[in-house]
């Protein structure tokens, strides 16, 4: 019995028997930016597995204006909330880069989460790898510059969908940043003069990965470093 890779780290790490077992409840789907996934304070019936888009985790505020606090791309999974006996999205969680995904009921996947020993053990390491990502974004916006932090969230963004190239508008940009448009403006700019992105109606090419990797922050690095230490886990556990 052989693995059938499918883009997704979590799934691609299990073992044969357990890969078998979860993928005839796996339904595969096309996701479109802006797609909403999750509405605030309603049940979590399905959970994702990307294996090519981006979903972004939004705190929306009273007078609609909002943030990005979290994002999963292929390296995760949505819907940690159900391993916490949580059964209701607390925010907002939209596609952010339209592409591929894995869809499946959220009975299955705590089916198969309390039964399947490796894949509880790669979805609690990423849960933790996320909680880590989430803290380190919020020094990282009180700290670093807006260029430093938009260096880092293309590069994060390229590591999630798996590609150089993708859609991304400068609205999702600046939720992304917790800036307004004009400061994405001027930071796309000073990078794409630097010659490490090009940036033209959203969509973005980055043509020099060790360039715009000098221009971000420390941040990049911590994180990508936590979530290639579970692709590793993931390696051996399988």
């Amino acid at each position: 019995m052989v693995n059938v890779v499918v883009g997704n780290q979590i799934l691609d790490g299990l073992p044969p028997l357990e890969s078998s077992a979860i993928a005839p409840h796996l339904c595969a789907l096309s996701l479109a930016a802006r797609d909403v996934l999750y509405s605030p304070n309603k049940p979590l019936d399905q959970v994702y597995f990307p294996t090519g888009s981006v979903l972004s985790v939004l705190a929306v505020m009273r007078d609609g204006s909002s943030v990005e606090i979290g994002t999963v791309g292929r390296e995760g999974v949505t819907g940690a909330q159900l391993i916490l006996g949580n059964a209701r999205a607390p925010s907002e969680m939209i596609c952010q880069v339209s592409g591929p995904a894995l869809r499946i009921s959220a009975a299955d996947f705590m089916a198969h989460f309390e039964t399947a020993p490796t894949f509880r053990r790669r979805v609690y390491r990423y849960t933790e790898a996320l909680f880590n990502f989430m803290g380190q974004s919020i020094a990282c916006n009180g700290l670093h510059s807006v260029n430093e932090r938009c260096a880092r969230w293309l590069l994060s963004t390229r590591d999630r969908v798996g590609r150089d190239e993708f859609h991304l508008t400068q609205e999702f940009l600046a939720m992304m940043l917790g800036v307004r448009r004009p400061g994405v403006t001027i930071a796309a700019g000073a990078l794409q003069q630097a010659g490490f992105i090009s940036y033209r109606r959203g969509h973005v090419e980055i043509r020099d990965p060790a360039g715009l990797e000098s221009a971000a922050c420390e941040c990049y690095q911590v994180t990508a470093d936590w979530f290639a230490a579970d692709a590793g886990d993931a390696a051996v556990g399988s």
